[in-house]
């Protein structure tokens, strides 16, 4: 087991696949006790099997005021702070202009951007002096993808959002930073057809798709003192994606 977060406390969002769970399984071996939160209980109660130890599940959508309340009130209950915010929940319908509803519209929002939002705003009275927050990106919010009007939209608020985070809680010393993946092999592209997912892995110099825990080592550094001197940045982990 390594040590880069020995006695952390971190809060993953979207924890119960994927790369929140490569991260929390990461996080876990490098010394954190972690919270994970996920929609889902089947599946956080498979992520908690999973992960083993260090571990507490909280079933919740970041879109729900309650259900955020809810995640705090447990972390304070029982760690009484936070070191870490991986805010990585998120969703990604598929719709092209002229195809958009309001109802797409108001759930990409409420989850991408409103969701991540309040998620980092109600974690900051249980945050530490000097802890780390990561925002979860995509290449999406800088490359033009016409099937992902709304998805690359609530990305490139990200990336607005890390930097006036940053200036925001300056005096705390908290850092606030975005990674953005290339496509990922996770369950949120699974409902995508199979040639639209090969177009995204022949975009990546790199030939393919992203494995989640590919990414989950990008996500460690950033929560880690090893990044104590990156802050408000944008790192793309994406095969060279969004780079050519």
């Amino acid at each position: 087991m390594g040590t880069s977060l020995q006695g952390k406390v971190a809060v993953i969002t979207g924890g119960s696949s994927g790369i929140g769970l490569e991260a929390a399984k990461l996080f876990v071996e490098e010394g954190a006790f972690v919270f994970i939160t996920g929609r889902r209980q089947s599946e956080l109660d498979r992520a908690t099997s999973e992960i083993g130890r260090s571990v507490r599940a909280v079933q919740g959508d970041i879109a729900s005021a309650a259900d955020r309340r809810r995640l705090y009130e447990m972390v304070e209950a029982e760690a009484g702070h936070i070191d870490v915010l991986f805010a990585n929940a998120g969703v990604g319908d598929v719709a092209p202009i002229g195809f958009i509803t309001e109802a797409h519209f108001d759930h990409i929002v409420g989850v991408n951007l409103k969701g991540t939002l309040f998620t980092v705003q109600e974690a900051l009275p249980l945050f530490r002096e000097g802890g780390s927050i990561i925002l979860t990106g995509s290449i999406a919010g800088v490359k033009g993808f016409g099937e992902l009007v709304v998805y690359s939209a609530t990305k490139a608020a990200l990336r607005s959002l890390a930097r006036t985070c940053t200036a925001g809680l300056k005096d705390r010393k908290i850092r606030v930073n975005l990674l953005s993946p290339g496509t990922t092999d996770t369950p949120i592209i699974a409902p995508m057809p199979d040639d639209m997912k090969a177009g995204f892995a022949n975009l990546a110099p790199a030939g393919r798709l992203a494995h989640p825990a590919e990414i989950a080592t990008v996500a460690l550094f950033l929560a880690s003192d090893a990044s104590s001197f990156v802050t408000g940045v944008e790192i793309f982990a994406d095969g060279g994606a969004a780079q050519v």
